[in-house]
């Protein structure tokens, strides 16, 4: 589930727990001004509290820690993602989802569009109506018998189909519209609405809205002094027009009989605002539910690495304690059971994945094609992009180390790059990970073609890291066009790269926390192809560094499991948006970052 699927889902949670909220304790009383808050407000929250984030303030109070884990042990699932390698069953489940974002965005569309044309005919009115003043108010004198209505602080009426005295008592409803800016409730509550249209909860609290509103109104005509049954004779005389229009506060739109029943209602006893109390509390707990996952997954994920941590680190890093949760390790990393791959995999052996390549199916991944996939600008296009976009590694060079680094990877039917791998180790996982890093960045290919179909092309370049200098040993050459990046061997007086930090007062943060970091780490991992051919798993450990400027710079292996393992782990760090950059003194600074991911097959 997507970020934004959640933050969507969890204001509709609230809608619906708000407004059986509002029927249970409010529903029946008459404090209408309270309930106008209080509605105004149960839309507000929903909206808010799914983006407030509590863990810290979860992290600083034990009870809650408490309760986060027997949350962690007892209801969440177990956060290890897995390589299972079985059928994989999405299409259908994408055709059911892009068919339900179709039918809620053509919703939205055609209700923003009445919205609009609502908003447009009451402006295009007010433009044709004549100004006027009748008793002392600054009217909008309506063409033709219709309902008086108001919209902010345009009042709109037709005197030749009222009394003096009814006059007075439209006047008076309106004005109180008008003063106290109902209009703007109505426009809230209509936006969103529009965007939860689906959710019936929405409607019904709209309803309440406009409802309130009224109840509001007919309040001030009576207490300014005019008698209520006759007032309720008027209503009843003006029940027979209709609205035109659903954006403005009209002054017969609701049904008479809730109007005149909450005009003869005898009043609640002060006492009972007491329960508009109860929302604070009912807010507060719907908060720390929609934060209680995230909050137990990092509890759960990050405790044990934080112990572990402090036990085996220096006093140095043992300073830095209150920062461990941000820097713990993701123990278990691997792949969901529905893979993301491209091939669908029906056999938990992964020695049969072949056997399902070479089918005849639609996902078939070719060799050799009618029409090969071409790279933008064709192959001299594709040398120029890895020549320039290449770095040789610093390390690398400071150790003298130089290869071949023979990648490989899938060219897809709409032309994207999948399943990026290192087929053949070369002397230093720092240049595998160069390599893939770079070939993960390069833009859409020009699709290969068999038979006049967009088919799945596999294909390998080759690209040679080579140091200058007469001392170093010339690289063979190669039967494939290949890149050659050259680098060049250190000298003892190499300028010294800015200083880099082991920790900090403040260490750098990942977006959203650990809780971001472990998200981001699961959504983006695949396991690569032919690890799962030689069933290989194990414990990658990057070490990187987080720049002043919050970027991930310098990524590297300290533990290697093979070059395809590495490399994955290498791109997907490379992938990360900016940090919160660590802090010395209110200064930013560099610091080493250490990330272990754990890719693991089961069995």
């Amino acid at each position: 589930m997507t970020p934004e699927l959640a933050y969507f889902l969890k204001i509709n949670v609230g809608i619906i727990v708000f407004y059986i909220f509002y029927r249970l304790f409010f529903y029946k009383d008459t404090f209408f001004h309270w309930r106008r808050t209080a509605l105004l407000c149960f839309l507000g929250v929903s909206l808010f509290y799914p983006m407030l984030n509590l863990q810290e303030w979860v992290k600083a109070h034990e009870p809650m820690v408490v309760i986060a884990d027997l949350y962690a042990t007892t209801l969440l699932p177990e956060v290890v993602f897995e390589e299972t390698i079985t059928p994989t069953h999405t299409n259908w489940q994408e055709f059911a989802t892009n068919s339900l974002s179709i039918i809620y965005f053509c919703g939205v569309i055609l209700l923003f569009i009445r919205f609009i044309m609502q908003l447009t005919s009451i402006i295009l009115l007010r433009i044709q109506c004549k100004v006027t003043e009748i008793q002392g108010v600054r009217v909008q004198i309506l063409n033709k018998a219709s309902g008086p209505f108001s919209f902010f602080h345009w009042i709109f009426v037709h005197p030749e189909s009222h009394t003096q005295e009814e006059l007075a008592e439209i006047l008076t409803h309106e004005q109180t519209h008008a003063h106290q800016l109902h209009s703007a409730d109505i426009m809230f509550s209509e936006l969103i609405c529009i965007a939860c249209w689906f959710n019936p909860f929405i409607w019904l609290m709209k309803r309440e809205i406009r409802n309130n509103l009224e109840y509001m109104a007919d309040q001030r005509v009576l207490q300014t002094g005019y008698d209520y049954k006759v007032y309720q004779y008027h209503l009843l005389g003006l029940a027979h027009n209709k609205a035109a229009a659903t954006l403005y506060n009209s002054f017969n739109v609701l049904p008479l009989k809730n109007r005149i029943k909450m005009m003869n209602k005898k009043r609640t006893k002060e006492i009972g605002r007491t329960k508009y109390l109860l929302f604070l509390p009912l807010a507060a707990l719907l908060l720390i539910i929609s934060n209680i996952e995230a909050v137990a997954r990092t509890t759960k994920n990050f405790t044990r690495e934080v112990i572990q941590t402090v036990e085996k680190s220096t006093e140095q890093v043992t300073k830095a304690v209150g920062q461990i949760p941000e820097q713990a390790t993701v123990e278990e990393v691997t792949i969901p059971k529905e893979i993301p791959a491209d091939i669908d995999i029906t056999d938990k052996d992964p020695s049969a994945i072949m056997q399902k390549v070479n089918t005849e199916d639609d996902d078939d991944i070719f060799d050799v094609v009618e029409e090969m996939p071409v790279f933008p600008g064709g192959q001299t296009g594709l040398m120029e992009f890895i020549a320039k976009n290449l770095r040789y590694p610093v390390k690398a060079q400071k150790e003298g180390i130089q290869g071949r680094v023979i990648a490989r990877f899938i060219v897809e039917k709409d032309g994207s790059v999948s399943n990026l791998a290192v087929a053949r180790r070369s002397a230093s996982s720092e240049l595998d990970a160069e390599a893939i890093r770079v070939l993960s960045t390069m833009p859409k290919w020009t699709p290969g073609k068999q038979r006049g179909k967009e088919v799945r092309v596999k294909y390998t370049v080759p690209i040679a890291f080579k140091l200058s200098g007469p001392e170093v040993e010339e690289i063979k050459d190669s039967k494939l066009m290949e890149v050659v990046v050259v680098g060049y061997a250190p000298k003892d007086d190499v300028i010294t790269p800015e200083v880099v930090l082991e920790s900090a007062e403040i260490m750098p943060k990942y977006p959203g926390g650990a809780s971001g970091l472990m998200s981001y780490l699961a959504r983006n991992i695949k396991y690569p192809f032919d690890a799962q051919q030689s069933k290989t798993q194990g414990r990658v450990v990057i070490q990187m560094i987080v720049n002043k400027d919050g970027h991930v710079i310098n990524p590297k292996v300290i533990q290697s499991v093979s070059p395809s393992l590495d490399a994955e782990a290498i791109r997907v760090v490379m992938g990360m948006p900016r940090w919160e950059p660590g802090k010395n003194d209110g200064q930013t600074v560099a610091v080493q970052y250490t990330l272990p991911i754990t890719f693991k097959l089961q069995q």
